[in-house]
């Protein structure tokens, strides 16, 4: 099962007391970043954010689950409704979230 489109939309009016949020879509799921980093992930209408210490300092009791199949374990935040601790949450991770890995340069098209 897919993230649903109002699954997403919900999820972005919680965080929209932040600013740097940005999402992207991968084969039907959504990755939410904070401050170009990726902090959480959407995956069968689940919200997932990446188990930095502050996150699971706030959210001691959330259950791991992986996003999909062999993935690497995520919190899921189960209390979506109050957006201050949702913003609250992200800019206490924000410092610990890691940086992207840098982009391998594309190597030049060959001429004829």
């Amino acid at each position: 099962m897919s993230t649903t489109k109002e699954f997403l939309q919900f999820a972005l009016e919680q965080l929209s007391e932040l600013d740097q949020i940005t999402y992207r879509q991968m084969m039907g799921e959504y990755i939410v970043y904070y401050q170009g980093k990726i902090a959480a992930y959407l995956c069968d209408n689940r919200f997932l954010v990446k188990p930095v210490e502050a996150a699971r300092a706030m959210l001691p009791d959330a259950p791991m689950e992986p996003p999909y199949p062999g993935a690497k374990e995520m919190l899921l935040v189960e209390e979506l409704e109050d957006r201050q601790a949702l913003a609250a949450l992200f800019q206490a991770m924000g410092p610990q979230l890691p940086a992207p890995k840098p982009k391998k340069p594309k190597a030049p098209k060959k001429k004829d």
